[in-house]
């Protein structure tokens, strides 16, 4: 059994390189992971632990879908223990993948690749990840990437739970201390959970997200309290502070800015059982303040004085599961709204708007035969105010496209080779595009078409 989380960390040192372009720019660019480095982890130390196969926790036997068992683990801090045996909570994992896009890209999208047909080492990570004792346990990731050369650390939650009954009801509460808000959410729709759980980080996607989708991942840190009540209700909150400039330089983390105070953060959710599954709906809500970026004497990004970037979104989640024999049925849909006010950026000439807004849309619905054969559709919309400064071209960031894939997992199954040490997965992707951001009349001015930044995407993806 896995956990899985998204990977969120930038490929960048905190320096002052690009100085010349606004820190919502940057940002910007690196919310790409929407669409494109959306690299999902994950860690076998847990099927160890509890001595179950990974499809115990998993749709599809690995990966980042939990089944109603795998979100139970979650909710309890990872501490289920089968046995007395001591375990070694480390797991690791490597991606190699293959990206091909229709038309060659004007420039290479990394140092040392070339415009298309680009093999990569995408990650290699090591977790420490397991039970500390009864209510306390911990997923900490390390990472890296051929693209930018870096090892960082990545995603990290360490939880406290315990059980509690009142009356005729009965539920687990606990804290998360993490370091990227919906990394801490036990349901897939949240934004650090969404399809696709692999993508190409060589090749274009979306210019802009909202910050849910990452926007504090690797240079915050934080502290949410939950709640979940008879198996349905789910209730979390808590907020987030920024980390300083110090902290990501150790640790290659991004850094975009200090937050103005705590950026307070609330999840909730509610699931009904239905024949053979369950149905969730639940929402987000995220609200934050950011500061402007300087440079000190050595070219390293710092805080400086000045107004802040505020920044407030607002999401709705759906998923609904479906279990019968060896078929499974999941479908998980995310729509989320940001509301803008760029004082800092606007008065500083870095966006055409004072106000601004950004929406997504995912949705993916997918089939799993014997947790073994998978084969998964998605959707994603993004859309925007125009802003020319700030996105260039036509000013749009209005991106549109669909996601096809197969993918082979031939272990992960209670009967399957060096269970539950080895896993596996065998992915092919097609992503499409009908509109593609700064298109005028969808052709840019080197006369290249959104069509041309459709990707092949393969990729072999092993944890043990």
């Amino acid at each position: 059994m896995e956990l899985t989380a998204m990977s969120v960390m930038m490929k960048r040192h905190p320096s002052g390189e690009g100085k010349d372009i606004s820190w919502l720019q940057k940002l910007a660019a690196a919310a790409c992971l929407l669409l494109a480095p959306t690299l999902v982890l994950a860690v076998p130390t847990y099927a160890r632990q509890t001595h179950q196969p990974c499809a115990a926790c998993h749709v599809g036997g690995f990966g980042p879908e939990l089944t109603p068992f795998g979100r139970e683990f979650k909710i309890n801090g990872y501490t289920m223990k089968v046995g007395n045996e001591a375990d070694v909570p480390l797991s690791l994992m490597l991606v190699e993948s293959f990206t091909q896009t229709a038309k060659a890209q004007t420039a290479p999208p990394a140092n040392g690749f070339g415009t298309n047909n680009n093999l990569e080492l995408q990650q290699a990570s090591v977790f420490l990840a397991g039970r500390l004792n009864d209510h306390m346990g911990t997923f900490v990731q390390a990472t890296y990437s051929e693209n930018g050369g870096l090892l960082g650390w990545d995603n990290a939650d360490v939880r406290y739970a315990t059980p509690f009954s009142h009356g005729d009801h009965n539920g687990t509460w606990g804290i998360s201390i993490n370091n990227n808000p919906t990394v801490s959410d036990a349901f897939n729709s949240a934004p650090a959970w969404i399809y696709p759980y692999m993508a190409a980080d060589l090749a274009p996607g979306a210019p802009a997200a909202p910050m849910l989708f990452g926007g504090l991942g690797g240079q915050s840190i934080g502290a949410t309290a939950y709640v979940q009540v008879d198996g349905k209700l789910y209730l979390e909150a808590g907020g987030y502070r920024s980390l300083s400039v110090a902290w990501a330089h150790h640790v290659n983390g991004p850094y975009d800015g200090r937050l103005s105070g705590v950026a307070p953060y609330a999840r909730a959710a509610y699931t009904w059982q239905v024949p053979h599954g369950n149905l969730t709906f639940g929402g987000f809500l995220l609200n934050m303040k950011r500061g402007p970026l300087g440079t000190d004497l050595n070219g390293n990004a710092i805080p400086v004085a000045g107004p802040t970037d505020n920044f407030n979104d607002v999401g709705l989640s759906g998923d609904y599961q479906y279990f019968k024999g060896d078929n499974v049925v999941t479908v998980d849909g995310l729509y989320v709204h940001e509301r803008q006010t760029l004082n800092n950026t606007y008065g500083g000439g870095g966006s055409s708007n004072l106000h601004d807004n950004l929406d997504s849309f995912n949705i993916k619905g997918s089939y799993w035969f014997r947790n073994t054969y998978g084969f998964t559709l998605g959707q994603f919309v993004n859309n925007g105010s125009n802003d020319l400064t700030l996105y260039g071209n036509n000013g749009s960031p209005n991106t549109q496209g669909g996601i096809l894939e197969f993918d082979y997992n031939p272990f992960g199954k209670s009967t399957s080779w060096m269970e539950p040490y080895a896993n596996v997965r065998f992915g092919l992707q097609y992503t499409y595009y009908t509109k593609f951001s700064g298109l005028v009349h969808n052709v840019d001015g080197a006369g290249r078409k959104a069509s041309d930044n459709n990707t092949l995407y393969a990729y072999i993806w092993l944890a043990i």
